[in-house]
C-alpha cells in the first residue's frame, strides 16, 4: 500500500512572524527561503514584477536568461547537478508558452522543477486579456502536477506541496499558477501548514516478497545483467548499486541517462547499451538469462526492436513509478519502490556465484568490439577531441551536450565515474539543451570544470545564453564539434547531406566570432595538431571559452542499430574491428 501524503509542517518563519500580516510576495519569499532555495531562474514580466520587487534584497541568486526555454534548461541542469529542486519564475502567456520545451524535457528525464507563473487577476480570467493563455491546459500534459492559486490563504500550502511533489517519487516539473490578486492580498497565518494531496501515494519500500523473488532469481541465474537507468541517480542509490555489484559480481550496463551511476573504469561496467551503445553491452543483454532493470523504462533507443529485446531473459523491473512497470516490456518480477531501498534489501539477500564462463564471454566481446575510430588521418576526429578533453580533465569534468552525433560520441568516449556528472536530454532529445544546461550545472557547482560538447546546429538554437554566462562570469568550456551538417540525419540517410545541398550554398555563421561578440573567448581549430594546445588554453581560462573544432564531416557513430532491427543486429562492427588496438 502506498503512503498517502497528508502531513503537517511548520511554516518555518518564526513565532513572531506567524501572526504577522503578509502579502503574497512575502509569503513566497519566506517559503522559498525556508525550503532552502538559493537560486532562481527566470526573466521578469509584469505579472511577476511584485515578486521581483520583494526579491531585490533577498539572499537568492537570480539568473536572468535571455529566453524562457534557456532558463528552464538551466534550472533543469541545476537540479540534475545539485540534487535540489530547480526553481523558475516566468510571466503568463508567451512566458509559459516559451517554457513548454523545457518542461517537456524535464518531465521525460524526471528532473525536479517548480515553476512559478505570474497570472492575470481573477477578474480578467477568460476575457482574452493581454498575454492571456490557459496555463493549466498548456502544461498539464508535460508536467507532473499543476495547480492554480487564487486564494492567499492557500498559497503557502500549495507552494510546499509543489516542492514535495516535484522532489519525491519519480521527480518531475510542477507548475504553480499565481493570480495577480495575491500581490495585494494579505493574510495572517498560524504557522501550521497541512499538505493535502489525497491522490498522491509514494511507494518507497518495495514489497518484501517481490524483493525476495528478485534475489532468488539473481542467485539462480548463470548469465545475469544489471540494466541501470537514470532512476538510480535520482534516488541517490549509486553506492547501493556498487555494493550489490561487488557482492554478487554482476555486469552492469547503463542507459544514456544512467551514465555515471556506476564507475565506467571498473571491470564490471559494460558501458552504455542501445542503438548507439557498446556492442559488448548489446550482445550481453541479448544473451542474458536474467535482466535486472533498475530505474529504467525500456525506451526504444535502448531496446531497438522491442519484440526481440533480451529474448531469453527473465526480467526483474525495479522502479518507484508504478506506471513505468511493464509499460514497454513485461516484467516477470515487478518491484515498485525506491531504488536506494530496494537495492539495499537485494544486497542483503544475494550471494556470490562463480559465473566464470559468462564473464569470459563478455570479456571476449569487449576485446573484439571496443569503441574506436580511425586515428591515422590528418583531419580532426570528433572522438579525438572528446578523448583529449577527458585526458586533460582527468575524467572529472561535468559534461553537458546537445542532441545528435556529438551527444553519442560524448557518451561513448568520455568515461564517467560518478553520478550527476553527465547531463543531457535523453527522453525528449531536445536540441539546444547543451549550453543552458552547462550554465545551470556551473551554477550548481561553481568549482567544477563544466564542458559542453555541442554541435553547430544545436549551439545556434540557444546561443544567446552565452551572454548569460558572460554576465555571471561563469568559466564554461564549450567544444563545438562542427561537421557542417546535421550529422545524425546524414548518417541515417546513408549519404552525404551538406548544408545548402540542392539549393545553393548557405552562409554559415562564424561561431567563434559570435562567441567573441557576446564577450566570451572564441577560437576556431582546423588542424589536428592544434587540438591539445587549444584544449589546454580553454581549460586555463576563467571566463566562457568556446572552441569551434572543424571535424571530419563524414565521421559516423558506430555501432548503430536501425529502428526495425534487434539489438544484436548492429551496423559498423567491421569499423570497430578494423581500428581497434591490437
Amino acid at each position: 500500500m502506498g503512503k498517502k501524503c497528508s502531513s503537517t509542517v511548520s511554516s518555518g518563519v518564526g513565532s513572531a512572524a506567524k501572526q504577522k500580516v503578509r502579502t503574497g510576495p512575502q509569503i513566497i519569499f519566506d517559503t522559498l527561503l525556508d525550503l532552502g532555495v538559493d537560486t532562481l531562474f527566470g526573466p521578469s514580466g509584469a505579472a511577476v514584477s511584485p515578486l521581483f520587487d520583494r526579491l531585490a534584497d533577498a539572499p537568492f541568486r537570480c539568473i536572468f536568461p535571455r529566453h524562457e526555454q534557456g532558463g528552464c534548461h538551466m534550472a533543469d541542469a541545476y537540479a540534475r547537478a545539485s540534487g535540489k529542486v530547480g526553481v523558475i519564475l516566468a510571466t503568463h502567456g508567451p512566458g509559459i508558452c516559451s517554457l513548454t520545451t523545457g518542461l517537456a524535457t524535464a518531465m521525460m528525464d524526471s528532473s525536479p522543477l517548480v515553476v512559478l507563473i505570474g497570472q492575470d487577476g481573477v477578474d480578467l480570467f477568460e476575457r482574452q486579456a493581454c498575454h492571456e493563455a490557459n496555463t493549466m491546459g498548456i502544461t498539464r500534459a508535460i508536467t507532473k502536477y499543476t495547480c492554480a492559486v487564487k486564494d492567499i490563504t492557500e498559497l503557502e500550502r500549495n507552494l510546499r506541496e509543489a516542492f514535495h511533489v516535484a522532489a519525491t517519487g519519480r521527480p518531475g516539473p510542477v507548475v504553480v499558477d499565481l493570480s495577480a490578486d495575491l500581490s495585494v492580498a494579505r493574510t495572517a497565518g498560524n504557522g501550521t501548514i497541512q499538505m493535502e494531496l489525497p491522490g498522491y501515494r509514494l511507494h518507497t519500500k518495495g514489497h518484501a516478497r517481490q524483493i525476495a523473488m528478485a534475489a532468488r532469481a539473481i542467485n539462480k541465474s548463470n548469465c545475469p545483467v544489471l540494466y541501470v537507468g537514470g532512476g538510480v541517480i535520482s534516488a541517490g542509490a549509486t553506492q547501493e548499486l556498487r555494493t550489490l555489484v561487488e557482492k554478487a559480481k554482476l555486469p552492469v550496463t547503463m542507459t544514456l541517462m544512467g551514465l555515471g551511476a556506476f564507475d565506467q573504469s571498473r571491470p564490471e561496467s559494460l558501458d552504455m547499451l542501445g542503438v548507439h551503445g557498446a556492442a559488448y553491452a548489446n550482445y550481453a543483454v541479448q544473451a542474458c538469462d536474467l535482466l535486472v532493470a533498475v530505474g529504467a523504462r525500456f525506451d526504444g533507443r535502448v531496446t531497438g526492436k522491442a519484440a526481440s529485446f533480451a529474448p531469453n531473459a527473465k526480467v526483474v523491473h525495479i522502479d518507484i513509478d508504478p506506471a513505468s512497470i511493464s509499460k514497454n516490456r513485461q516484467g516477470d518480477i515487478p518491484v515498485v519502490g525506491d531504488a536506494k531501498w530496494v537495492l539495499g534489501e537485494l544486497t542483503r539477500q544475494v550471494v556470490f556465484r562463480d559465473r566464470a564462463p559468462w564473464l569470459a564471454k563478455i570479456a571476449e566481446w569487449k576485446r573484439a568490439f571496443p569503441f574506436c575510430y580511425d586515428q591515422s588521418g590528418s583531419g580532426i576526429k570528433p572522438q579525438f577531441v572528446i578523448e583529449e578533453v577527458h585526458r586533460q580533465t582527468k575524467g572529472r569534468a561535468i559534461v553537458t551536450t546537445g542532441v545528435g552525433q556529438h551527444q553519442m560520441w560524448a557518451a561513448q568516449f568520455y568515461r564517467f565515474s560518478r553520478a550527476r556528472q553527465f547531463i543531457t536530454s535523453g527522453g525528449m532529445g531536445t536540441t539546444g539543451f547543451g549550453l543552458p544546461a552547462a550554465i545551470g550545472a556551473q551554477l550548481a557547482d561553481p568549482h567544477a570544470v563544466v564542458v559542453d560538447f555541442d554541435g553547430e546546429h544545436n549551439f545556434i538554437k540557444t546561443a544567446m545564453e552565452l551572454s548569460t554566462a558572460v554576465e555571471h562570469q561563469l568559466p564554461l568550456k564549450i567544444c563545438i564539434l562542427n561537421n557542417q551538417c546535421m550529422g545524425w540525419l546524414r548518417q541515417r540517410k546513408g549519404r552525404p547531406l551538406r548544408e545548402g545541398q540542392g539549393k545553393g550554398q548557405v552562409p554559415r555563421p562564424d561561431i567563434a566570432k559570435l562567441a567573441e561578440a557576446m564577450g566570451a573567448i572564441g577560437l576556431t581549430v582546423t588542424e589536428k595538431g592544434r587540438v591539445p594546445q587549444a584544449i589546454e588554453q580553454m581549460l586555463a581560462e576563467r571566463r566562457p571559452c568556446l572552441l569551434d573544432f572543424m571535424v571530419d564531416c563524414d565521421e559516423n557513430v558506430w555501432p548503430m542499430v536501425l529502428g526495425d532491427r534487434s539489438l544484436d543486429e548492429m551496423e559498423g562492427l567491421d569499423v570497430l574491428q578494423q581500428y581497434r588496438s591490437p
